[in-house]
C-alpha cells in the first residue's frame, strides 16, 4: 500500500505555498539522489517543473540496458487560488505520480532496487487558472502544452505512463482507474494485455479501458475537441504511451475541490510502481513490435497526427 506516501505528498502540495523545491527536499530526505526542479513562467503565471530519476540495478543511467519507464503526472494545476482554495480534482495526476516517486525512492533506499530506471515528471502549481470546457470546466495551466511536454517527456523514456484526472467526461463511468489503448507515433494501437494483467492484480477487478478518438491524440491548439490532456505526451515522443485515468462514475469538474478520492489516487500510484517493476525486467510490453511493423508496412506512418496538422 502507498497510503502513507500519498498522505505525505498531499500535505506538501495542498497549500498556497506549495513548491517543487519543498517536494524535492522531501524526496531527497527519503533517499532520492537525482531530483531537478525548474521554475517555468508564462503569461498566466508560473509553475515548478519536477523530474525524479530512480536508478535501476541494470538501468541505462549506470550503463545497463534495461528499459526506462517514464511516469508523467499530468495536470493544469494543484489549485485554482485565489478563485478556489484547497486542492482541486485536477491535481490528482501530480499527487499519484509523486506518490509513486516517493515509494520508488524509499524502495531503492531500502534495497528493493528495480532492474530499469524510472523517471517521474510532473509540475507543482497551487494557483493555476481555470478554462471553460464542455461538459464541465477544465483547469488551465500557467504554461502551454508544448512547454509542458518539453519539461515532462524525457527522451530517455522508452515507454510512458501518463496519469491524469479524467472525470469531466461521459466516456469513463467508473470510480477508480482506467487505462487507454497504447498510443504510439500517431497510431492508436491494441490495448496491452500485460498492462491489463497488472491492472487486474492491482485493483482486484476486471480491467477498465477507456475509448479514444483520433483527435484525442493530436496536439492541443488545433481547435479539435480533446477528452483531456492525458495523451498529450504521445505527441512529443516516439515511445509508446498509455494513459492512466483517475475517474468517477459521475462528471466532476477539474477545478472542483473536495473531489480527491485517496483510494483511487493510491491505486493509480500503485499501478505505476507495479508497471515500473515488470517493465524494467522485460516482462511487460506496451505494444507488439512485429504487429506495429506490419501495420506501418501496410498503411504507412502516422506521425502527422503528432503535429498541429495543415489546414486546407
Amino acid at each position: 500500500m502507498l497510503l502513507r506516501q500519498m498522505l505525505d505528498i498531499y500535505d506538501l502540495i495542498d497549500k498556497p505555498s506549495a513548491s517543487g523545491n519543498e517536494v524535492a527536499d522531501f524526496l531527497r530526505a527519503h533517499g532520492a539522489s537525482d531530483v531537478t526542479v525548474e521554475r517555468v513562467s508564462g503569461e498566466r503565471g508560473g509553475t515548478d517543473c519536477m523530474k525524479v530519476l530512480i536508478p535501476g540495478s541494470n538501468g541505462k543511467s549506470s550503463g545497463g540496458d534495461a528499459p526506462t519507464l517514464g511516469v508523467v503526472g499530468r495536470l493544469g494545476g494543484l489549485g485554482a487560488r485565489p478563485e478556489l482554495i484547497v486542492a482541486v480534482s485536477d491535481g490528482d495526476g501530480a499527487l499519484a505520480a509523486l506518490t509513486a516517486a516517493l515509494k520508488l525512492v524509499e524502495m531503492h533506499e531500502q534495497g528493493d532496487v528495480l532492474a530499469g530506471d524510472v523517471i517521474v515528471a510532473t509540475h507543482v502549481c497551487p494557483d493555476a487558472p481555470t478554462l471553460p470546457h464542455e461538459p464541465v470546466p477544465f483547469m488551465d495551466s500557467p504554461i502551454d502544452m508544448e512547454t509542458m511536454n518539453r519539461m515532462e517527456v524525457d527522451p530517455r523514456m522508452d515507454a510512458v505512463v501518463s496519469i491524469d484526472t479524467t472525470k469531466g467526461n461521459r466516456i469513463i463511468n467508473v470510480n477508480g482507474i482506467a487505462i487507454s489503448p497504447t498510443v504510439m507515433q500517431g497510431y492508436i494501437l491494441s490495448v496491452s494485455n500485460d498492462l491489463m494483467d497488472v491492472m487486474t492484480r492491482v485493483t482486484g477487478k476486471m480491467p477498465q479501458v477507456f475509448a479514444l478518438s483520433q483527435q484525442d491524440i493530436t496536439p492541443y491548439g488545433n481547435d479539435l475537441y480533446h477528452l483531456n490532456s492525458i495523451l498529450q505526451p504521445a505527441t512529443a515522443t516516439s515511445a509508446p504511451v498509455v494513459g492512466v485515468a483517475i475517474a468517477t462514475e459521475q462528471m466532476v469538474a477539474g477545478c472542483a475541490t473536495g473531489a480527491t478520492h485517496g483510494t483511487d489516487v493510491e491505486e493509480a500510484a500503485r499501478f505505476a510502481v507495479e508497471v515500473a517493476e515488470v517493465y524494467g525486467q522485460g516482462s511487460c510490453t506496451f505494444f507488439d513490435p512485429e504487429q506495429f511493423k506490419h501495420l506501418t508496412d501496410l498503411y504507412g506512418t502516422m506521425e502527422r497526427f503528432q503535429t498541429s496538422g495543415q489546414a486546407r
